[in-house]
């Protein structure tokens, strides 16, 4: 389905350009909170949604213009400051809202923002909805009557109640005591949360990536940027690192040897301590899931399935399976038996969970799964460049597919965040993909070119 303004995580953009700018966003929190109200509002009560953001500085604009939308078509609205994107998918379900709005780019730069939405339920918005706010974006805004206006309130505990529900899913008998863990924040919007949610398990802790200044978020550390971390762990003799990205719902891990395991890995490692407490139902993950975690879960008898790129489209095939556990490579972790959406310290605490309760390492934990090379190649693009019917690149892509002769895969994704074609290999041999990959990406540059001329 073609959207003008939703991508694959909400809106998002370079502030200041379309359509992150103020009037813009007022009238995105004007057309939400019609939409919104109007499928979970009951007449009993006044219409309140939940706003949270990470440390961009320009999160304070967004906010002011967000609010004033909202408060335009009639709906509350309960401010909680920065906080990661699933402290506010839980915060709106724990407080019975009508829904709950995240201001944030995730792993973008500073200079990038962007606005995501949670149901009342906690979940991401079905596309059909997200096309309804489009739908109104463009309408002029009529303001409600001086009288039913919307109303803003500050939530001024929310930070220890969401630290309160991610130790809750660690289990009751299990502690963190006698492990040393440095914590990269990325200083984004976990920062003044994750440390103490290890810390008070029991952890001795030790944070980077905790000063943030509006500018320097996923700058050269968290998630996307996992050498400081590497770097601290080994400095510290750590027994483990933990970064999160921006906005705190992805996450990677570095062990005391300083081995990098990401989103496929963490996965794999909870589903291994899941299976040996009851019989796994399945595992979704996504196209850009290493095809060694489908092989290797498939020797632990699990299905496995993949969705479209995107967390929500992980939740959604989870759904509609009734299966409990996905994510992606990235980080975006899924366990539905703790919480509605990727949460980057939870799934932290869930392979802790794991490692403690059978006193393995990381390492051991993951010796029954060996990722296949994979080379991602990032291709900037222009908006509507026609890569699927470009004749060159399809038979690169071709001839890729044929290189590798049945024992990989080729994927070309055009980014749902940024104006970027994501160009990926994986197979057996190291070389035969990176070679693969870069032919590949060369022939996708000399077409855009080509196109632009």
């Amino acid at each position: 389905m073609g959207r003008k303004y939703f991508g694959t995580d909400g809106v998002r953009g370079r502030v200041g350009n379309s359509p992150i700018t103020p009037d813009f966003v007022m009238r995105l929190g004007y057309a939400a909170g019609k939409v919104l109200v109007a499928r979970e509002h009951h007449a009993s009560e006044r219409p309140a949604v939940l706003i949270g953001k990470d440390t961009r500085l320009s999160g304070y604009m967004l906010e002011a213009s967000l609010e004033a939308g909202f408060s335009a078509a009639g709906v509350d609205v309960c401010l909680v400051g920065p906080l990661p994107t699933p402290a506010i998918a839980y915060l709106t379900r724990a407080q019975r809202l009508q829904a709950g709005i995240v201001i944030s780019a995730s792993h973008n730069p500073y200079y990038d923002n962007g606005i995501k939405f949670f149901s009342a339920q906690g979940t991401k918005l079905p596309d059909a909805v997200e096309a309804e706010i489009e739908a109104g974006i463009d309408a002029p805004i009529a303001c409600v009557p001086p009288a039913e206006l919307g109303r803003a309130r500050r939530i001024s505990d929310a930070r220890g109640r969401y630290i309160e529900f991610c130790k809750s899913t660690f289990p009751n008998d299990l502690d963190l005591r006698g492990l040393k863990i440095v914590v990269d924040c990325a200083h984004g919007a976990a920062y003044q949360v994750a440390p103490d949610v290890f810390h008070e398990l029991g952890a001795e802790v030790v944070r980077i990536g905790v000063q943030p200044n509006g500018l320097n978020i996923n700058d050269g550390v968290g998630a996307t940027e996992p050498q400081a971390l590497r770097d601290a762990v080994l400095a510290q003799r750590a027994d483990l690192g933990i970064a999160l990205d921006g906005d705190g719902d992805r996450v990677q891990m570095i062990d005391a040897h300083g081995n990098l395991f990401d989103g496929d890995q963490l996965l794999y490692a909870i589903v291994v301590g899941r299976q040996k407490q009851c019989k796994v139902a399945g595992v979704v993950g996504t196209l850009m899931s290493n095809l060694a975690l489908e092989h290797a879960l498939a020797k632990l008898e699990v299905p496995f399935a993949r969705a479209a790129v995107g967390d929500r489209y992980v939740v959604e095939m989870l759904t509609e399976k009734g299966w409990l556990y996905g994510g992606e490579n990235s980080g975006h972790i899924l366990c539905l038996d703790r919480h509605t959406t990727g949460d980057g310290i939870i799934a932290a605490l869930q392979v802790l969970a794991v490692m403690r309760t059978h006193q393995r390492t990381l390492g051991d934990l993951l010796s029954g799964l060996k990722l296949y090379p994979q080379k991602l190649i990032n291709v900037p693009i222009v908006k509507g460049f026609p890569w699927q019917n470009d004749a060159g690149i399809l038979d690169a892509q071709r001839a890729a597919e044929a290189c590798l002769a049945g024992r990989g895969r080729v994927l070309l994704r055009a980014s749902g965040t940024e104006p970027l074609l994501r160009v990926m290999v994986e197979g057996e041999d190291e070389n035969v993909v990176v070679g693969c990959a870069e032919e590949l990406a060369a022939v996708v540059r000399n077409a855009r070119s080509s196109s632009s001329e």
